[in-house]
């Protein structure tokens, strides 16, 4: 079928040029606003408890956590002092006035609250509730911050609180993503000159990515009609696009050039590039897209839209690489090393690097492979200590004058009332009458350790007893059929301790049904929430991709063994990022700033990726070594030509990967960090110490065994599995080196 297809795109190509190209156009003006459509947030479980007791409190009581702090910071040394006081009542009615923004009070409107004021009085709060969908917020935040950022003769404000330090991150980012791919896209495009050795070539892997970065921004607008799209898909989209039409550009040119090489004609060529690597782009496709696709299992949107993304840019990489790149290769012909800038000699097969290391390697398999898998488990033992958190300010970069605002309300102030956790009785009937058991449940709440204080109906409580009677304030408290208590913590809302008050606070026996929001109620909702999904997805993961390669290959052994060492390269990666990141080695160097944790959602959306990637080298691999078996019979000649012929297009496209990963691990974002740096670290690993030595070491101890399967399974594969090899294939192809012949 394959064959067919590139003998039409030989005859139609300039069809599917131009078909590709009003593509193109219509791609671009339809959906070259998308991030315009896109979600700021998506990052809750709609399910869990946190957020169904957050919508409550909201709907029923018209209440819930201040998500906008302003920090007052008195000139002259004292928030106390008149002038100070009546400029910051002055500044609390201010922000009253905004709209979109309820449940404004400062240290001055409640009559100088103690909670709300520094342990050296120089500094006040105003805390304030910004209400709408996370956009709406996102687009009020935007407004307020700079026009209540002051410097001022009598206060100086500076703007925190979840609102603000969301805006900042993403804000961030975004500037982040577009100095990304300034520094990506030159820096490939040198890499690429010298890979290929020639401009025209080089630039064939850049259209590519662009066709599919541009097709994907289409489908994600379309996905807006009808779903929640998270704007932080924008990234992995361009990183991937690059990415991918890096790989499956370098894998049909070299593979195009050695039939021109071989003697074929242009046609045959194109013909012989499509049935062979196009086939093999195709299944690495589908391995990376299974990988990408679990991330929908999740119930996060933040999570599901790198699904959407992943899958779409993965697909429409494929669809260029392996229908328009031939067209065009059609077209050009010989042309294709134009604008060559340099060569090398070309070496006969058997001489290569990758085949004397593939050799070398299979002359002693058990030693090397068990130093390097040594290695590995040596360089993946941090990652038994790892420890998961969400972002908080910190992830800033420390000139963020919103982290400086959060930094000063950690050390300056005694109670984290920014960061109370509400505990919501919507149906617990008449306030008045629940008066009683609500007095006794506030009282047992307080005694929680690492509970500060906790205000409800009926007055203040403190360490198990109730501290100060009920005032106007309490009011707010009450509702038709309910009412809820607000606890603040007296411990570090994003960390074990926070998660332990949390714990605690659902253990102590409440008279009636609760629920419990707040910021570290989110963290172990959300724990709790992706924790529970990570054994489906990996489980999908790897069925899907066993059934892959068994479809491709034949054997019960190959995939096994991919998996197996898969997973071996990945842990060794996320033992160096909680090395790097969690324990912060590296961080000056890096400039981050270490938390102790590494946020929850990064492991999970790295592991889909590396291992999608991972395997897309694998199959390049190993359909190359199943062609050469296929041929001879001979196991280790398959294998030392199958890492000959496609050892230099690995690494390249690793190195280049690597390179698009690196540029976007300069944000000042430390996750963003982390991601970019592990991703690298994860592609140039795979690409080189497992596939130049693992690989052959096991093929070699395995044998005639890497192509085993049962009898009946075997006979499946025959009738309906999906063979590399052809009669063409016993064509033996000269190893071609560097500039032009990669």
């Amino acid at each position: 079928m394959l064959g067919k297809l590139g003998a039409v795109l030989v005859r139609r190509r300039y069809l599917v040029l131009a078909g590709t190209l009003a593509g193109l156009i219509a791609a671009a003006a339809l959906g070259g606003d998308v991030a315009s459509r896109l979600s700021a947030g998506g990052f809750q479980d709609d399910a869990a408890e946190s957020e169904v007791a957050a919508r409550q409190l909201d709907e029923v009581f018209g209440a819930g956590s201040p998500n906008l702090i302003l920090l007052v910071t008195a000139e002259g040394g004292s928030v106390d002092a008149p002038a100070v006081a009546a400029e910051g009542a002055a500044l609390t009615a201010e922000l009253a006035d905004e709209g979109g923004v309820r449940d404004v009070v400062s240290y001055w409107t409640l009559g100088g609250a103690p909670p709300l004021r520094s342990a050296d009085g120089a500094q006040a709060l105003v805390l304030a509730r910004i209400v709408g969908t996370d956009d709406e917020i996102d687009e009020i935040a935007s407004a307020l911050s700079p026009r209540f950022t002051r410097d001022g003769a009598v206060i100086d404000v500076g703007v925190g609180g979840e609102a603000e330090l969301f805006r900042d991150i993403s804000h961030t980012v975004e500037a982040d993503l577009v100095r990304a791919e300034t520094i990506a896209i030159p820096v490939t495009l040198v890499l690429l000159v010298l890979v290929f050795g020639s401009v025209v070539a080089a630039l064939l892997p850049l259209a590519v990515g662009v066709v599919a970065i541009m097709g994907t921004f289409l489908i994600l607008t379309l996905l807006t009609g009808v779903t929640e799209v998270s704007i932080f898909a924008l990234n992995l989209t361009t990183v991937m696009g690059l990415g991918l039409g890096i790989d499956y550009s370098l894998f049909i040119v070299s593979r195009f050039r050695e039939e021109l090489a071989a003697g074929r004609d242009v046609p045959a060529a194109v013909r012989r590039t499509v049935e062979t690597a196009g086939r093999t782009v195709l299944f690495s496709a589908a391995t990376v897209a299974i990988s990408l696709a679990a991330l929908a299992v999740f119930p996060l949107v933040f999570l599901r839209s790198f699904a959407y993304a992943g899958i779409a840019v993965v697909a429409l990489a494929a669809v260029a690489a392996v229908v328009t790149l031939p067209a065009l290769l059609a077209v050009l012909g010989p042309r294709v090393d134009s604008l060559r800038l340099f060569g090398r000699r070309q070496k006969p097969v058997g001489e290569g690097w990758w085949h004397r290391m593939a050799m070398t390697v299979m002359r002693r398999p058990l030693p090397i492979a068990t130093a390097v898998v040594a290695l590995l488990v040596f360089l993946g033992a941090p990652f038994f200590g790892i420890e998961f958190g969400l972002s908080d300010d910190r992830a800033l970069p420390e000139d963020s004058a919103a982290r400086q605002v959060h930094e000063a309300l950690r050390a300056n102030f005694a109670s984290s009332e920014s960061s109370a956790l509400s505990v919501v009785a919507a149906g617990a009937g008449d306030p008045a009458s629940i008066a009683g058991d609500l007095d006794a449940y506030a009282a047992q709440l307080s005694a929680v350790e690492g509970v500060a204080r906790v205000d409800a109906l009926t007055g203040a409580y403190a360490s198990g007893v109730k501290a100060v009677e009920a005032g106007p304030e309490s009011a707010r408290f009450a509702g038709r059929s309910g009412t809820w208590l607000s606890v603040v913590p007296a411990v570090e809302p994003m960390s074990a301790e926070g998660e332990a008050l949390v714990s605690d606070l659902r253990a102590v026996e409440a008279p009636f049904d609760v629920g419990i929001t707040g910021p570290s109620a989110s963290l172990v909702d959300a724990k709790a929430s992706l924790f529970s999904r990570v054994p489906l997805a990996v489980g999908l993961i790897a069925v899907a991709t066993f059934l892959l390669l068994f479809a491709m290959f034949g054997s019960l052994v190959v995939p096994v063994k991919a998996v197996v060492l898969n997973l071996l390269s990945l842990s060794a990666t996320f033992g160096a990022m909680v090395w790097i990141f969690q324990d912060g080695n590296l961080s000056g160097l890096l400039n981050f700033t270490p938390t102790g944790t590494i946020d929850l959602t990064s492991p999970i959306m790295m592991f889909c990726i590396a291992f999608g990637l991972s395997m897309d080298y694998e199959v390049f691999l190993l359909s190359r070594i199943k062609e050469e078996y296929d041929r001879t019979g001979d196991n280790e000649r398959s294998v030392a030509i199958g890492l000959e012929r496609t050892g230099r297009i690995v690494t390249a496209a690793a190195l280049l990967l690597a390179m698009v990963f690196l540029a976007f691990a300069t944000s000042g974002i430390s996750f963003m960090k982390l991601i970019g740096l592990g991703l690298a670290l994860a592609v140039l690993m795979d690409a080189s110490l497992v596939r130049a030595t693992l690989v052959p070491a096991f093929m070699r101890l395995a044998g005639a065994a890497n192509w085993w399967a049962p009898a009946p399974l075997r006979r499946l594969h025959q009738r309906f599995g999906i063979s590399e090899s052809t009669p063409d294939t016993e064509v033996a192809l000269p190893e071609l080196a560097g500039s032009g012949q990669i």
